[in-house]
């Protein structure tokens, strides 16, 4: 049924490209849209699903980096905050404001007033573009927030920053979506077997994971966007590089909603990293972050369970003790951070999260380190910049490649969504109207879906029950959105598999009508392959 994926996996070895961009997590997918807008011949291949590994496990948080002022890296905060409030402007819909409400114990290295005046510098760094903070008394704390266990708690302070309305790897894959729109010929689950220069033409060896076909893929320059795999690329392809990575996990735990607040509720956990309870429509996601570890294939343990159910127990008043039954999906995953000392030497407290691009303009050639969502338009802008600069010609380089749609667009489709009472339709799981989650998910293209709905009503009808996603959704994600395997349309596509526990995601009704629609014949094998993965 995956007839997109099939169309470009064909056109791979058809010609040369300008650019080979290996990688589909966030740096890799702002790349392709940034390229493609500007009319560069890109192609782009992950050996898993796109934002299949670090740019789907993040707290969905695009913050400006408050926590970096306790290591006076204020160059980087004032970037960061700049950058997301850039953003900010340009996803107005998706990217939105939200309090932090802050809890500090009694006994804290530092008094609340002391980390209030940071959130002051904080909020003028960040241009006054978002409320103001406040500082507020245990006492205010808790008629704020009732859920917040006080009797400990010296103060606390509430202070702004941003966070992703949908899950970050909807938001990568939009990056992704708007590059083929453009152009690219991207595919997932396509692997580089490593990369060879002949007569000024890099030579990719690659593999279709799922057909085992070799492609054999040309193109004049490389991106290395691999995320914590860009070192053993680079390795393999013979890349000398001035960076490499260490590897920070962190982890959440996704439970039902524990507090009607709209806030962030953010403490410090009992051993001084921070620990966040955000709200997720009818969930919650429980986490806590910063655990150095040496390899990319990161899991979480019992003590990681045990380590957040402890602390989440303690500093919240709940009805009853939050245990591992009622952990409804986790997720667990590595951020790359970006050091030049190639035995990991560096005070890997002190690293930040900022992006590094080292180039090897003889070879064109580039590797991107680190980095992190609020940045994602800088890394996009500044990948261009470079590939102008191995003499590949941008014919639209001054195109803007980011941003929702225009005003005209957006009118067209409410006024069309009113006339049709569509918010009517919005599931009872949902938590929002259904015309303001069309408009960010889908944008210019909402406007068809309506149509399909017009035209015939069963497509808006909710297919797999407690989710909010309409059969015209599912008919949408198998024509244009490449879902190649169940998992990429239940955990990335959308967020199904983060609200509900395997078992009844397994024995829903409306499992095997939407994988119908999803992979045709294939229905029945692709469910098999989804139960296999879960086992293993």
């Amino acid at each position: 049924m995956n007839n997109l994926r099939k169309s470009n996996i064909k056109k791979l070895p058809e010609s040369t490209f300008d650019v080979l961009i290996l990688g589909g997590g966030i740096n890799g997918a702002v790349s392709a849209a940034a390229l493609a807008a500007k009319g560069v011949k890109v192609a782009l291949i992950d050996k898993g699903d796109f934002a299949g590994f670090t740019s789907s496990n993040s707290s969905n948080l695009a913050w400006g980096g408050i926590k970096y002022l306790e290591s006076y890296e204020y160059a980087l905060v004032n970037k960061l905050c700049k950058s997301r409030n850039h953003l900010m402007r340009s996803y107005p819909s998706t990217v939105k404001e939200i309090r932090f409400l802050t809890s500090i114990q009694k006994g804290f290295r530092f008094p609340p007033v002391f980390i209030f005046m940071g959130t002051l510098l904080y909020w003028m760094m960040g241009r006054f573009f978002t409320r103001m903070p406040s500082l507020l008394s245990s006492k205010a704390i808790k008629s704020m927030e009732a859920a917040i266990n006080t009797a400990q708690v010296n103060g606390g302070f509430e202070y702004s920053d941003a966070y992703l309305y949908d899950n970050d790897a909807r938001f990568v894959f939009n990056f992704i979506r708007s590059s083929m729109s453009y152009g690219c010929i991207a595919a997932n689950y396509v692997e580089s077997l490593g990369s060879v220069k002949e007569d000024g033409i890099w030579v990719t060896k690659s593999k279709d994971g799922i057909t085992g076909e070799e492609i054999t893929i040309r193109s004049k320059s490389i991106i290395n966007a691999c995320g914590p795999f860009v070192d053993p690329v680079n390795t393999v392809n013979d890349e000398k590089t001035e960076h490499h990575h260490v590897f920070s996990k962190g982890i959440h735990l996704i439970v039902d909603k524990i507090t009607d607040s709209n806030k962030i509720l953010t403490f410090f956990a009992d051993d001084g990293r921070l620990f966040f309870v955000i709200p997720m429509g009818t969930k919650t996601s429980i986490g806590t972050t910063d655990t150095q570890v040496s390899s990319p294939y990161a899991y979480v343990t019992d003590d990681d369970r045990q380590f957040v159910l402890d602390n989440v127990n303690k500093l919240l008043d709940l009805p009853k003790p939050l245990t591992k039954q009622d952990i409804i999906s986790e997720r667990c995953g590595v951020r790359p951070l970006a050091i030049k000392d190639k035995n990991g030497k560096a005070d890997w407290v002190q690293l930040s999260r900022k992006h590094a691009i080292d180039i090897n303009k003889e070879t064109a050639y580039m590797s991107i380190f680190g980095g992190k969502l609020t940045d994602c338009i800088n890394v996009g802008n500044e990948v261009a910049d470079i590939i102008a600069s191995f003499g590949i010609t941008l014919p639209f380089a001054h195109k803007k490649w980011y941003g929702e749609p225009d005003d005209s667009i957006k009118n067209e489709f409410m006024h069309r969504a009113k006339l049709m009472n569509f918010d009517d339709l919005t599931p009872e799981t949902s938590s929002e109207p259904l015309t303001q989650r069309f408009w960010r998910r889908y944008g210019r293209n909402a406007i068809n879906m309506l149509e399909s709905i017009r035209e015939n009503p069963n497509k808006g009808k909710l297919l797999i029950q407690n989710t909010e996603y309409l059969v015209v959704e599912l008919e949408h994600a198998s024509q244009r959105e490449m879902v190649t395997k169940l998992e990429d349309f239940l955990r990335r596509r959308s967020k199904i598999s983060m609200v509900l526990n395997e078992e009844d995601i397994l024995y829903e009704p409306g499992l095997q009508e939407a994988c119908k629609i999803l992979f045709g014949d294939e229905a029945n094998s692709k469910i098999q392959e989804y139960k296999e993965m879960l086992k293993g």
